[in-house]
């Protein structure tokens, strides 16, 4: 099984090593937002605020000087399917954090999730996604099954928590691949080394770019998208990139030094 839904096209599988080349970023990409020693307290900067007010009013809903954008609670850690759990090695969990995220709410309503990572000054802002889709499934994994570890398969764009050997969907996308009840971890591990298995590091499929494959080179643009799709709208330096594109994108943030802000709508929950 190889098929990728729309939203997932193109650089889905890029997610980790999009986020371990931002690592060796300098502190001045992303707009130059400034690090900080906490990822709560990059996320809640003047500069970063002031960012966003520029993002809640890309589409003209209110005037940028009424955003007012406030940051809500904590971050939270944001795990993605990990390329050793597909490859079935020994002891790996099913996912790893690859970046933290925090809730932003503007005057009107408005939410967006700030993307947090490491950086050798402190943790930084690298890119601001519309809706609050890393907190809310964190939130609602915690209540579905309590103790378990939320996790995004970005190939197709679905949430899962997993707990021992249980796996249970948070999403549309998720029940579509393991059913209302969800499925065994051993099960779930079958479906995604058959899916995916092929297009691991090092493999022929990575080693030609092809878009989905986990290797940098793989960062190539991406083919349009299904309905997350969206075009261009910000004002200059100010970014707006396709859910396709994913956090592989942030590849192209970090060569860019631009804010990287991918417009999605909210993902219906299960």
């Amino acid at each position: 099984m190889t098929t990728m839904n729309g939203r997932a096209i193109g650089a889905g599988l890029l997610t980790t090593a999009a986020l371990v080349a931002l690592g060796a970023l300098p502190a001045a990409a992303a707009e130059n937002l400034p690090a900080a020693p906490t990822p709560e307290q990059a996320a809640s900067a003047p500069q970063t605020l002031d960012t966003l007010s520029r993002f809640f009013a890309r589409d003209g809903a209110l005037a940028r000087s009424a955003a007012a954008p406030r940051v809500e609670g904590g971050s939270v850690p944001v795990l993605i399917l990990s390329p050793d759990f597909v490859a079935g090695k020994a002891g790996a969990p099913v996912a790893r954090v690859e970046f933290r995220a925090s809730r932003a709410v503007a005057s009107d309503g408005q939410k967006a999730s700030l993307w947090t990572v490491k950086q050798p000054g402190g943790w930084q802002v690298v890119n601001i996604a519309t809706g609050d889709d890393e907190i809310r499934y964190a939130e609602q994994g915690g209540r579905v099954l309590p103790g378990g570890l939320v996790f995004r398969e970005p190939q197709i764009d679905a949430w899962y928590v997993q707990k021992g050997a249980k796996v249970l969907p948070l999403d549309e996308d998720a029940v579509r691949a393991v059913g209302k009840n969800g499925t065994s971890l051993a099960a779930y591990r079958e479906r995604v080394a058959e899916a995916y298995g092929d297009k691991l590091p090092g493999s022929a499929y990575a080693r030609k770019g092809a878009a989905g494959g986990y290797a940098p080179q793989a960062a190539a643009p991406a083919p349009a998208p299904a309905p997350r799709a969206a075009a261009a709208e910000a004002e200059p330096a100010v970014t707006v990139a396709s859910a396709a594109a994913g956090a592989g994108a942030l590849l192209v943030l970090g060569l860019t030094g631009t804010v990287l802000i991918r417009r999605r709508s909210g993902a219906g929950e299960a």
